[in-house]
């Protein structure tokens, strides 16, 4: 790989997204956001009243789906998606789009597409054990559900959702269940990711832990 390629992985909430964004803007890379990819296939299926249960239909729908990323916007079928797919009622549906096997080839199709063409810090739950199991960094980003789940729900209160704690500390185990068992690219740590915790520790203590690990 010429490019640089850094890989962010970790289960819902541990701030790989927020910690991966930075990041990109202080080393002047991309940024792609995988989960919200899936998220995006999740929304569209929703949207079409497709039983987010039937593969064969969510297998279709993805196969006729537009994914791009452009200027740290995510692109559904050439519209921006970025408030739409960040629902309660995606995150809840998101991990049984995820774990079916055809729609994952397609979207590391795109990952790994994306890669070749730029310097890229990407962050999702198989980047450095899957997508890019060559990447130059790799990080594995953990925290407590209790933790992860205040920071969601803080995250969508802001927004005006009005959803309890426990109901998404709640999904974000039955998630973590979901993600590390299913049968195709769990979510799993790597052999070389370097494991940061991020429970108590400000969004700036984590970004200098994993700029302090990049040299560049």
């Amino acid at each position: 790989m010429n490019n640089l390629v850094i890989a962010v992985d970790g289960p819902a909430g541990a701030g790989k997204s927020t910690i991966a964004k930075i990041v990109a803007k202080k080393l002047n890379i991309n940024y792609i956001d995988t989960g919200a990819m899936y998220r995006a296939i999740t929304y569209k299926c929703l949207k079409n009243n497709i039983d987010i249960n039937n593969e064969d239909e969510i297998i279709k729908i993805a196969k006729d789906t537009d994914i791009d990323f452009r200027d740290n916007n995510i692109y559904l079928d050439g519209q921006i998606v970025n408030e739409e797919i960040r629902t309660m009622e995606v995150s809840n549906n998101v991990s049984n789009v995820a774990k079916v096997k055809e729609v994952r080839y397609l979207m590391v199709d795109v990952q790994r597409e994306i890669g070749k063409r730029n310097s890229v810090i990407l962050d999702g739950r198989d980047i450095g054990s899957y997508v890019f199991p060559n990447a130059h960094y790799k990080f594995f980003l953990v925290a407590t559900p209790h933790e992860r789940g205040t920071r969601r729900h803080k995250e969508l209160t802001e927004k005006g959702y009005e959803v309890s704690l426990d109901e998404i500390i709640n999904d974000i185990i039955k998630r973590d269940e979901i993600d590390s068992n299913r049968e195709f690219a769990p979510l799993v740590k790597a052999n070389d990711a370097i494991e940061i915790d991020t429970t108590g520790k400000s969004i700036d203590a984590v970004v200098d832990s994993v700029l302090s690990k990049i040299n560049i």
